[in-house]
């Protein structure tokens, strides 16, 4: 099956065709290079991978320096332009480049950490499917992404730009899922599925669309934040005719929400699909209730309804971004009652091993009794609920 082939897709005018040696004076002034800056296939052709790449843009710290130079294979460096604009080249502490740059801190291994750390293989009837819960099934259609997030959970499938899933492949997932008439939700995901040409992406949902006992289809992206210029009338015209469908955007700091995200959430909900984000919790990046909160402000006004706030799952080399859990339990606590209930996420804890996602929250049930539980409030003041009398 033909996926997104990046060397095929000619840029669309002289300007365009301006490449890597030309970015330092590019990302001085993006405006004066519109046409190609708004060009996702020039964003791709451009990407930032090697620390060659990066040294004319911006002075690394050592550990950054050394990050780079080992940063190969499964999870190599990429980083679009547009999403490394974001970055403060004077801060070393910089929440998007922390994200984008590998350190050394990634090669540092500790006991507890994982290669699968979700145990979706251990789930996968056919290569390509996972299948944990009884009525929902995650189909992986590639191993690309727009931008190598340093703490994907997934870091032993991404990070190659191989094609996407085989049509072969593909078929054997197909027959599975036709066979489990439990399933009725679909999440496509990777990888990252809009690094698919459209017309590629639509032949997966249509099959998808085709089976009577499937109900929704959701796509996980994280592409609308990292290449929003991906977002275009042709893949929103594709989509609104495969309805009901979902997106789960990854978020992960409000400076993120820019305006050319805030026109690609735009026309995703305008072409009818109810956007979620679902935010990984990182330490250095957005462990604050001040920072979340302002994400979470950030996402409503662009349509995107806060979903899951993750637990950073204990994938290889993710120590320098985890958190104890308590952290995730007290931003929930500064969230709830102290602003807009969508505004609150459920904070989840993805169980090692394969044990799927645990709810956790602040404690608000102080006991129980025959008749009687007594509750906490956000402001922390006590109230008693009586309970109805049930006939046994």
């Amino acid at each position: 099956m033909e996926g997104l082939s990046i060397s095929s897709e000619p840029p669309s005018s002289n300007l365009a065709r301006k490449q890597k040696s030309y970015l330092p004076e590019i990302m001085e002034d993006p405006g004066r290079w519109k046409e190609c800056w708004d060009d996702w296939r020039w964003q791709l052709k451009n990407r930032i991978v090697t620390i060659e790449d990066l040294r004319p843009l911006i002075t690394l710290t050592k550990r950054e320096e050394e990050g780079a130079k080992r940063a190969e294979g499964r999870l190599s460096m990429a980083i679009t332009p547009y999403f490394f604009s974001l970055i403060d080249r004077n801060d070393p502490k910089c929440p998007i480049r922390k994200q984008a740059i590998p350190r050394m801190e990634e090669f540092s291994v500790s006991s507890c950490e994982m290669v699968d750390p979700c145990g979706e293989d251990s789930h996968s009837p056919v290569p390509g499917l996972v299948h944990r819960y009884p009525d929902r099934a995650l189909l992986i259609v590639t191993e690309s992404c727009a931008m190598y997030c340093r703490y994907c959970t997934r870091k032993r499938l991404v990070g190659t730009e191989d094609p996407p899933m085989s049509i072969e492949r593909f078929e054997d997932a197909i027959k599975y899922i036709r066979s489990k008439k439990t399933i009725r939700d679909v999440l496509i995901s990777g990888g990252d599925p809009l690094m698919l040409k459209t017309s590629v992406l639509e032949r997966y949902i249509k099959e998808l669309r085709a089976i009577p006992h499937i109900e929704i289809i959701r796509i996980g992206t994280r592409v609308p934040v990292t290449l929003p210029m991906r977002v275009d009338k042709e893949l929103t015209d594709m989509l609104k005719k495969y309805h009901p469908l979902y997106m789960s955007i990854h978020f992960s700091h409000p400076k993120e929400v820019t305006p050319d995200v805030a026109r690609a959430c735009t026309m995703l909900s305008d072409a009818g699909v109810p956007l979620g984000s679902q935010t990984v919790l990182l330490r250095g990046i957005n462990d604050k209730p001040v920072i979340m909160k302002k994400l979470m402000h950030e996402l409503l006004k662009i349509r995107v309804r806060p979903y899951y706030l993750y637990q950073c799952d204990p994938a290889l080399g993710t120590s320098h971004f985890r958190t104890p859990v308590s952290v995730g339990i007290n931003i929930i606590e500064e969230l709830r009652g102290h602003t807009t209930g969508y505004a609150v996420p459920t904070f989840v804890v993805d169980a090692p091993g394969g044990g799927g996602k645990i709810p956790l929250a602040p404690t608000y049930c102080i006991s129980q009794a025959k008749g009687s539980v007594t509750l906490r409030n956000y402001e922390n003041k006590i109230f008693n609920y009586t309970e109805p009398i049930t006939n046994p």
